[in-house]
This record gives structure tokens, sequence and C-alpha cells, in this order.
């Protein structure tokens, strides 16, 4: 797979600010079953299936997760015009080096592709951008794509889309822990000092809110290494719909059942 052709001068994108999508009316939502009020702040999401819906239809694996990125860029524009403060996508685990090589390589050129073909959507729809995970491993043309998206939305004020990619839960609860005990080690910080909110501090997500609602696809059910701090107090919605063909109206019915949905936080219900 080439992406060269895709490939535009960041120069052509600077100062790049076509109007984006008008977010949803309220008339619109109520429409859906949905209200404004009833909505997370922070979808995360697992985008299972993707080879098994190849698989199925006796194509490539490859292709299946071509065709996911369609589902990507739709699920983008959705939460957006939702008005959601936050997507998160696990985009490629930790894990997922264990794969063949082949299939590797080719996620990896696929990612690549897509920051460079959706550069210009992500500053259409003013989105923040964030990648979090171990950005060693991810080769210096993914690197680079990131860095470049990210200095190139750095002052958008739209919803935040973070992509999880080289992403392992335990691995950035390690990454934490190092940083804070070479901080006790070298005298600034105080053991006793620790904290939730000092650990939080030293997350990949440092700055971002929890997720409310995680979705995930291909019916599994688990939460294999994403999020585990974050998601402690997160809503689950498992579909057995694989996430090539998981589509707006199947988000919308997630929203719909987050809302239905008593959240206690440890406490009583409202209703006890």
């Amino acid at each position: 797979m080439s992406v060269v052709s895709s490939r535009r001068p960041a120069s052509a994108l600077i100062g790049f600010r076509a109007a984006p999508d008008d977010p949803y009316s309220d008339a619109q939502l109520a429409a859906w079953g949905l209200v404004r009020g009833a909505l997370p702040r922070h979808v995360a999401a697992i985008m299972d299936g993707n080879g098994r819906w190849a698989q199925a239809r006796g194509l490539p694996r490859i292709e299946g997760h071509r065709r996911g990125v369609q589902t990507v860029r739709a699920m983008v524009e959705e939460c957006s015009r939702l008005g959601l403060e936050q997507l998160t996508l696990y985009c490629f685990s930790s894990e997922n080096w264990k794969r063949p090589e082949l299939e590797q390589r080719l996620l990896m050129q696929l990612l690549e592709q897509y920051l460079v073909e959706e550069r210009q959507e992500i500053l259409r729809q003013n989105l923040k951008f964030a990648v979090i995970g171990r950005r060693d491993g991810l080769g210096d043309a993914v690197n680079r794509e990131i860095d470049l998206t990210e200095s190139l939305a750095r002052d958008n004020t739209g919803m935040r889309l973070c992509l999880a990619v080289n992403y392992g839960s335990r691995g950035e609860l390690v990454d934490a822990m190092r940083s804070l005990a070479t901080d006790v080690q070298a005298g600034r910080l105080d053991p006793a000092e620790i904290d939730e909110a000092a650990i939080e501090s030293r997350l990949y997500t440092a700055g971002m809110p929890d997720p409310d609602l995680l979705i995930r696809t291909a019916g599994e059910l688990r939460v294999s290494n994403y999020l585990l701090w974050q998601i402690s107090y997160a809503e689950l919605w498992v579909t057995p719909r694989c996430w090539p063909e998981f589509s707006c109206e199947d988000l919308r019915q997630a929203l719909r059942d987050f809302a239905a949905r008593d959240r206690r936080f440890g406490g009583l219900s409202q209703c006890s």
C-alpha cells in the first residue's frame, strides 16, 4: 500500500479552515431519542472484528481494516456533530505486535495513510488531536505524520480525537509508576504525597476526562488492556456487529442505552 500519492504539503493546510458541519440541534437529537444533557462527555471504542468481517466475506484481513477506516471517518464526524468532548479509538494495541509481520506492516501503512488523508478533515472539523501509547516502535514515517497533525491541530477548539496506538494500559501504568519513582528517588516528590491525582497526572491521558461510555464491537466481553484506570466507572456497551458494519444508528442506540442507565459511582440509586 502506497501513501505517497495522498500526501499534501503542510504549507497547503496551514490556515485551512473550511466550515465544519453544523452540530445537531436539540430537535434533531430528540428525533433520535437523545437529550443533549444526557450524552456522555467521552466515548471510547474498541474497534474489534475488522479481520473477521473480511474473512467472512472471503477477503484478505487488511480489507477489513480498510473498511474499518471508513467507519472511523463516519464515527468521528458523528461524535463531533453530537457535541461530545472526546472520542478515543483503540487503533493498535501493544499486543498487536504478536500478529504476522505482514499484517503489522500493513496496519502501520494504513495508519500513516489515515493521518495523511484525514488531516484536512481534522482541520475542517476543528478537532483537537492526540495520540496515546508508546511512540517508540511506530517508525519514523508514522511518528512524523502524528507530529504534523498534532502541530496543525494544536489551536483547534472542537472535539478531541484521541488515537490509542501501540497502547497497553498495563504499560501505561508501568510508565506512570516509573515517572513517580524517578521523582521520589531525586527527592522531588514525597511518597506520602502520591495519591490518585498524582498517578493520573503521569498517565498518557493526563488532562483528559475519563470515558463515560466504552463501546466494543464484535461481541467480545473483555476490555483487552484498554484504559484500565480510566474506565473504572465507564458504562460498557457491546454489540455483535463488527467494526466495519458499525453504523451511526448503532452509535445512537449505545447513547440511548447509556442515558437509560443509573450511574451510581458507588453510591445509592436516586430511586432508593
